[in-house]
């Protein structure tokens, strides 16, 4: 889960960040504007902006400096959790991505919160110029077996993966949907397919995920919005180094290539979604597992 109130601005956005991009007309278009040429769509995704949910660490951190390097403004949420200073996490992410010389917003926003969601990519795009690209990356876990469950930790995992996501993909359809673009990439899990033992909520969570990122799919693409979703293996985050070493040690050698993912490895994927060299592709899940699923 992730929010934003407490922001960090980093560069005044120049007027070529609020230009839209070439053949994509400006926010408040008509819906009924004739669909554009997407050959005439930019080839890359710079000069565009992204919005990464959760974007402070992990995947998420990855998926902004990914962006970043390739010339893209980024805008990232997140929230408090205990025992962890995520605005620290955050303000050190915000300062890496400034190093890479693109405008970036940083702010607490609770996606569970539709207010405060709506609020969040307004202001994103008063500040940066607009909102092409959205990715969906905060989530959280509460494990334990199905019997002990409690019906909190059932609910908060339900309400930050899947209603968390469906706040920020309503929030962003009506730009994406007038400016006739849009690319939404939902992170959704290896565990939707496989699920191990003690993760009914979180599995759930994801297979609802991937169910919204179809419908999306379906709902936004006569809009020219593409809406997949990526389904990672593990990956080597800090919530990876919170499970006991032989659920790693398994992970490896269930592997086909015996490695678990870098968060470097899904980010690229991420980013190749939301290119043009993507932009035939809409209603799938890409798994980045490293083969994880092949033998179940």
């Amino acid at each position: 889960m992730f929010n934003f109130e407490h922001r960090f601005e980093i560069l005044v956005p120049t007027s070529s960040w609020i230009t839209a991009p070439r053949g994509v007309t400006q926010v408040g278009a008509p819906a009924t504007e004739t669909r554009p040429d997407p050959q005439r769509l930019a080839e890359t995704v710079h000069g565009r902006v992204a919005l990464v949910t959760g974007g402070a660490t992990g995947l998420g951190r990855a998926t902004a400096i990914e962006f970043a390097q390739q010339g893209t403004a980024v805008a990232i949420n997140y929230v408090d959790l205990p025992e962890r200073d995520v605005a620290a996490q955050a303000l050190l992410t915000e300062t890496a991505l400034r190093a890479l010389g693109v405008p970036v917003y940083c702010a607490r926003c609770d996606v569970r919160n539709r207010d405060e969601v709506e609020r969040f990519v307004t202001t994103v795009r008063e500040r940066l110029g607009g909102v092409h690209f959205l990715v969906n990356n905060a989530g959280v876990a509460h494990d334990g077996a199905l019997w002990r469950l409690t019906p909190e930790a059932w609910q908060e995992v339900m309400d930050t993966n899947v209603t968390g996501a469906f706040n920020c993909i309503q929030a962003v359809a009506g730009p994406m949907r007038a400016q006739r673009y849009g690319k939404i990439v939902n992170i959704a899990s290896h565990q939707a397919f496989r699920p191990g033992f003690g993760i009914a909520n979180y599995a759930a969570s994801k297979a609802a995920l991937i169910g919204l990122t179809r419908s999306a799919a379906v709902d936004l693409g006569p809009s020219n919005v593409n809406v997949n979703a990526v389904a990672p293996g593990f990956v080597k985050t800090d919530l990876l180094s919170t499970l006991p070493r032989e659920v790693l040690e398994r992970a490896e050698h269930e592997s086909v290539l015996g490695r678990v993912a870098e968060p470097e490895d899904v980010a690229r994927v991420i980013a190749f979604l939301c290119s043009e060299a993507a932009r035939h592709i809409t209603g799938q899940v890409i798994v980045v597992d490293g083969g994880l699923t092949l033998g179940s």
